[in-house]
């Protein structure tokens, strides 16, 4: 993302890059659909824990929070903060589409990535180069059938702000979003793409589970009525704007602030029950 000081960025565009059938691949996912018989031993018992890591890493190059990144020790970081807790799902914004995609070989998850359109072209990361697109992305133990990205209708400022959501073999839609800063171009699309995000939420729980992870850069939730929230409001770096939403599917959440050094975030993990379908 593209920050000047405090101020941040996020998403646009559609391309999504997926690991687990081949390194890059289309939208569409892996070869075919699992059987009946597959689908029902992938998923989760009754009561089963679910794990979402919330992490933002300022990859861009360009943004002012880049001075407190270190490169690569960052990604280093990443790799081992998801090796630690073995999340089923980890959602990361301000990311390049390498750098997360070796983070998802290193890890053995399974990746779709959505990336920043910005003053009308896809962004580069740089400093250094060779990084791949910026943008945002889902990782999920399970691995994904199908997902879907698109530009908020909201936007205000050079960068267009996204949002992504995975369909994973387990029933469960994981999704993100980073949304419009505080930067006075683009403070005034925040509240907007709150209540479109929240929108957006409601509809896809309609049919299946839905967790979210994400940098809101709020301290008011975005969460629909009838989902839970949970914020790093205990961190040490920018409390607050990372925020996890679960539907009642996930039941008695809880959260823990990891603490992360190469990064101007911590990491918000979420712990929560996923009930039976």
């Amino acid at each position: 993302m593209v920050r000047r000081g405090a101020g941040r960025s996020a998403g646009s565009a559609v391309p999504l890059v997926a690991v687990g059938c081949g390194l890059v691949l289309a939208l569409g996912g892996c070869s075919g659909s699992p059987g009946t018989a597959a689908a029902a031993a992938a998923r989760p018992s009754p009561g089963s824990a679910y794990t979402l890591m919330q992490m933002n890493l300022c990859l861009s190059g360009l943004g002012g929070c880049y001075a407190k990144v270190e490169y690569p020790a960052v990604v280093r970081e990443a790799i081992t903060r998801v090796h630690e807790a073995r999340p089923d799902a980890v959602t990361f914004n301000e990311v390049c589409s390498g750098d997360v995609a070796l983070i998802a070989q290193r890890t053995g998850y399974h990746l779709r990535f959505s990336k920043v359109i910005y003053n009308g072209k896809p962004l580069p990361c740089r400093r250094p180069g060779g990084r791949g697109l910026f943008g945002d992305a889902v990782l999920s133990k399970a691995s994904i059938l199908s997902a879907a990205s698109q530009p908020f209708e909201a936007q205000a400022g050079p960068e267009r702000r996204m949002w992504l959501c995975a369909s994973t073999r387990i029933g469960v839609d994981v999704c993100t979003a980073h949304l419009a800063s505080h930067e006075p171009v683009e403070a005034a699309a925040n509240r907007l793409q709150c209540a479109e995000l929240g929108a957006i939420l409601a509809r896809r729980a309609a049919a299946r589970a839905v967790i979210f992870g994400g940098d809101v850069n709020r301290r008011p939730s975005c969460a629909p009525h009838g989902f839970w929230t949970r914020t790093d409001g205990s961190a040490h770096q920018n409390p607050g704007s990372q925020q996890v939403y679960g539907t009642g599917a996930f039941r008695s959440p809880s959260a823990r602030v990891v603490p992360a050094i190469h990064t101007d975030h911590d990491v918000l993990l979420v712990r929560a029950y996923l009930s039976a379908h």
